[in-house]
């Protein structure tokens, strides 16, 4: 309540608590959203297989090849060279590593074969080829 004869001093300062609220609301909003937005930006055309099997959760990394030739990583666009460097890298780090190939149905068979090659000079064995169920 207000005395009379004073004056009210104008209010001068900002509440910032909504504003960091509504920030860190935004950026657990992004860290869900990103990985999944980032997954679907590649697409590969997998071909089908009535008796594929779900992956059991392991260490896994994964080897996408596109209709175009083009080599991916984990979802990041390598070189066939520096493909190589990489997986032998993670494989030092952990031999029980396994390879998950997702290759366009029209992808170029010499594509798949170059790649398996490298796995194999890699000594990997734990190989699975993507395919999605009828």
């Amino acid at each position: 309540m207000r005395q009379p004869g004073r004056k009210q001093k104008p209010f001068t300062e900002i509440n910032t608590a909504p504003f960091t609220d509504i920030i860190l609301v935004l950026m657990a909003i992004f860290m869900v959203t990103t990985p999944l937005v980032m997954q679907s930006n590649i697409q590969v055309n997998l071909p089908s297989s009535s008796t594929g099997e779900p992956m059991r959760d392991a260490r896994q990394i994964s080897i996408m090849v596109t209709s175009e030739g083009m080599v991916y990583l984990d979802n990041k666009l390598v070189s066939k060279k520096n493909l190589k460097a990489e997986v032998s890298r993670i494989h030092k780090s952990n031999p029980n590593l396994e390879v998950i190939l997702y290759s366009d149905k029209m992808a170029r068979f010499r594509d798949i074969v170059g790649l398996l090659d490298i796995l194999n000079e890699l000594k990997i064995g734990n190989l699975n080829i993507a395919t999605r169920t009828e």
